[in-house]
């Protein structure tokens, strides 16, 4: 395969916004992927002092605010098609801000033409849901954020 082949092949992933496009030619086989782009914080951001003896305010409702370093992460325990509701057009299992328990479905992901349910390894609260809907999910991929 040469040069051209491959920059054909990149512009054609990038024209059609696919996430992975793969090539045979004879013996040769080339698979190209790209990943969405994270977004960076500008660089001028403040950051707060991690540790910090002043008290931590509550939010309008009274609520503390989440200790990031304290989360349960669910991940993915496969590869498949992310889906947060039952079936099109209806509610999600869960939102963010919802609490769950030790069982509750919170996804489904399609693995070969099987809806898969993944549920909640803990109790807690939904802080942060990492997947969008119809997104292609890996292995081990952050699905949930649980305080």
């Amino acid at each position: 395969m040469n040069k051209e082949s491959l920059m054909l092949l990149a512009q054609v992933l990038s024209d059609a916004h696919l996430t992975a496009i793969e090539m045979t030619e004879g013996d040769c086989r080339i698979r190209l992927e790209k990943y969405p782009h994270v977004a960076q914080l500008p660089s001028d951001i403040s950051r707060a002092p991690v540790h910090s003896s002043a008290p931590i305010p509550a939010d309008a409702h009274g609520a503390l605010p989440v200790d990031f370093n304290n989360l349960n992460e669910i991940k993915s325990p496969m590869v498949g098609v992310f889906y947060s509701a039952p079936a099109p057009g209806s509610e999600p299992f869960v939102k963010r801000g919802m609490r769950v328990k030790k069982g509750d479905v919170l996804c489904i992901i399609e693995a070969m033409k099987m809806m898969n349910e993944i549920t909640s390894d803990f109790d807690g609260e939904i802080v942060d849901i990492c997947a969008e809907e119809g997104q292609l999910v890996e292995f081990s991929q952050v699905l949930f954020k649980l305080f």
